[in-house]
């Protein structure tokens, strides 16, 4: 390793995820040294034994549909997915925020809440165009010194059955999105080779990646599990495909689990999950065993698919946590490394978490470790991005701040 440069400032008396305390020396943004005790002259803030975690990672979310910063809104789409498709037709332009304004609330939640890295996916269709691309856009830079903001260019009405649409996504992805979507080719489209084909030409003349909606239930999206890994494979995309949800894999029966388990692996398709209780959660163990990166994202936060989210990933690691019935340590940890480094490998961002060489993006909470933060998920005392404080007392702050003199 490159000889690090000696710290700007020490965090002196810190608990670490792995159970150490010592100090952690940051300069120019970044983690320079870990010890058992502050360097001697160096200015110091007193963390008198409080956990400090790595910025977390929100692997799946969907920035332009939330509802934050309006007054209440009663659920009213039916059950099925058409209807909530639908629904946002029908409410988004009765709004009185625009898709920015919304997006900045939600984006600010995160914030406090030590998210550090969002993926985003946006609405592109045939009827709306590239509008929720843009306000979402144009909220990712108001943010950039204080959380960094992939796009997935999201075709939520379909591709097939809605012409032009992939001239759209493409489109996107020339105006700044940075991955392409695509939503249940067989349930939505009735054409999978169509849509998936389609998609994936993007992705390789783009030289980007896809994450891919799949709620298709047991043996309908387990076809697609291994379409979009046998694609993924021939167009040499191993390590840039992600299956979100991935439902299907928590409804078939154990052998044809643990074959799609293991065909993702050699792929290089990742899974991510939000432990949503509207369908059969993945075998995560399962999958991770086999060698499948699996990580967490809050999805829908407020908005007209889903009244709940508070846009926190220690809260989402416990309900996932919940729903595993995870209840040892070892599976408290595994559920925090589902919103921290997994999505951060996952995401291709290199080094994370608390280790010499990795990026300052941290927070702080009163907990005896990782297990008791995943389940008590306490506030936030404050958040930091490259080195500097970007949040505080449950705040994000209009600007990030030098830590000097922080209690």
């Amino acid at each position: 390793m490159p000889s690090q440069p000696a710290p700007d400032f020490v965090l002196a008396n810190a608990l670490m995820p792995d159970g150490r305390r010592g100090a952690i020396g940051i300069a120019q943004g970044r983690i320079v040294e870990i010890a058992a005790t502050p360097r001697p002259g160096v200015p110091g803030i007193d963390l008198a034994g409080d956990l400090v975690m790595p910025g977390f990672v929100d692997g799946h979310m969907h920035l332009d549909k939330t509802l934050v910063g309006l007054g209440w809104m009663p659920h009213q789409a039916k059950p099925d997915r058409m209807s909530r498709i639908e629904t946002d037709k029908r409410i988004w332009p009765t709004l009185n925020l625009s898709v920015a304004a919304r997006a900045a609330n939600l984006i600010e939640l995160c914030i406090a809440h030590g998210t550090t890295q969002i993926r985003t996916h946006v609405d592109v269709d045939t009827e709306g165009k590239l509008s929720q691309l843009h306000g979402v856009l144009e909220a990712r830079e108001r943010y950039r010194d204080r959380v960094s903001i992939e796009i997935v260019a999201f075709p939520q009405s379909g591709v097939m059955r809605r012409p032009g649409t992939l001239d759209l996504l493409d489109a996107a992805v020339a105006d700044g999105a940075d991955l392409v979507g695509g939503i249940d080719p067989l349930e939505i489209d009735r054409d999978p080779a169509g849509q998936l084909s389609g998609i994936f030409a993007i992705a390789e003349r783009r030289g980007i990646g896809l994450d891919i909606h799949l709620h298709e239930p047991g043996e309908l999206g387990l076809f697609n599990v291994h379409e979009i890994c046998r694609r993924t494979e021939a167009s040499g995309l191993g390590g840039k495909v992600t299956i979100s949800h991935g439902f299907c894999l928590g409804m078939v029966a154990d052998a044809k689990a643990d074959d799609a388990a293991s065909r993702m692996a050699r792929a290089g398709v990742s899974l991510v999950t939000h432990g949503g209780a509207s369908a059969a959660i993945p075998p995560l163990l399962k999958l991770r065993a086999a060698g499948v990166e699996v990580f967490a994202g809050n999805d829908d936060v407020r908005d007209t698919w889903s009244p709940y989210g508070s846009g926190d990933m220690l809260e989402r690691a416990m309900l996932i946590g919940w729903r595993s019935d995870f209840r040892r340590d070892d599976q408290l940890a595994l559920a925090f490394d589902l919103v921290s480094a997994a999505g951060a490998r996952a995401l291709g961002l290199g080094p994370h978490g608390i280790a010499v060489g990795a990026p300052a993006d941290l927070s702080v909470a009163a907990a005896s470790g990782v297990p008791e933060a995943v389940v008590a998920h306490p506030p936030r005392k404050w958040v930091m991005k490259r080195g500097r404080i970007v949040a505080r007392g449950g705040s994000t702050l209009a600007r990030p701040e030098a830590p000097v003199g922080l209690a």
